[in-house]
């Protein structure tokens, strides 16, 4: 809605909707509103006290599923000045969307600091995937490590678990098939076979970084990771998550000079 008179963001908006303001508080904390005002950058609006403007724009995302979605922790695997590596459990998303944000690390992290220190996002994991995720608290390395990711100079290895036989135990196999038209390669090294389960367990290594490409190029092979729910086998149900896990993080940290190594 656009602001047609001054008062505080939750009464207007609990007059507009008919939701309660009880309501309409658990909104804005788990920051399904968001406000633009001329000459300001669009932000999340968490403050029910907050002076509205005559002008201002006003959205609410409200799905009550979302909002009484509950996050599963993230654990803090190390600790830098610029950054620090974190555990991503499945069903945690790495950012919010425009229906709110906590449930993703990044407002987790930010609640963990306690506004202490800067979260900016380097890199994404999938919310069905589990694993390490680095974030930067700083500008400056926000930007060194986001150029590491660029020049693909940050070695990410990925295990996942399969549907049928994709190879030999040994063998490596490259998956070089373009997504959206760029080129897309994804390095697998076939670690083990399950005759039980008919399933192999690979190691991963992505040499680009395409949208779900582990995900997607795995699936145009006939072998998808188990219990993928959007690239699986169609008519195939699974009662097990998805079973891809980020693993290792290896790179030269931009500011000691050092190589680091973060694993699961």
């Amino acid at each position: 809605m656009t602001v047609s008179r001054a008062d505080t963001a939750c009464n207007l908006l609990a007059s507009s909707t008919g939701l309660s303001k009880l309501r309409i508080k658990d909104a804005m904390v788990k920051g399904a509103v968001w406000l633009k005002r001329s000459g300001h950058k669009e932000k999340r609006l968490r403050k029910a006290t907050y002076n509205l403007l005559p002008g201002d724009q006003v959205e609410l995302y409200y799905d009550p599923k979302v909002l009484s979605s509950a996050p599963p922790d993230p654990r803090l695997i190390a600790e830098q000045k610029n950054y620090s590596v974190w555990y991503k459990p499945a069903n945690l998303l790495t950012q919010g969307t425009r229906y709110g944000d906590h449930c993703a690390l990044l407002r987790c992290v930010e609640l963990f600091y306690k506004y202490r220190k800067e979260i900016l996002p380097v890199h994404r994991l999938d919310r069905e995937a589990f694993g390490l995720v680095l974030l930067a608290h700083t500008t400056q390395g926000a930007s060194a490590l986001s150029n590491l990711f660029r020049k693909g100079e940050i070695e990410k290895r990925y295990r996942a678990e399969v549907y049928g036989k994709i190879g030999s135990v040994g063998e490596i196999v490259t998956l070089s098939q373009p997504l959206d038209g760029k080129e897309s390669i994804t390095a697998i090294s076939v670690t083990a076979f399950t005759p039980e389960s008919n399933s192999t367990t690979i190691d991963i290594q992505l040499k680009t970084g395409r949208f779900h490409q582990i995900r997607r190029h795995l699936s145009q092979t006939g072998h998808p990771v188990i219990g993928d729910p959007k690239y699986g086998i169609k008519g195939k149900s699974s009662a097990s998550p998805l079973q891809l896990c980020a693993y290792s993080l290896r790179f030269k940290c931009p500011f000691t000079g050092k190589i680091v190594t973060f694993s699961i």
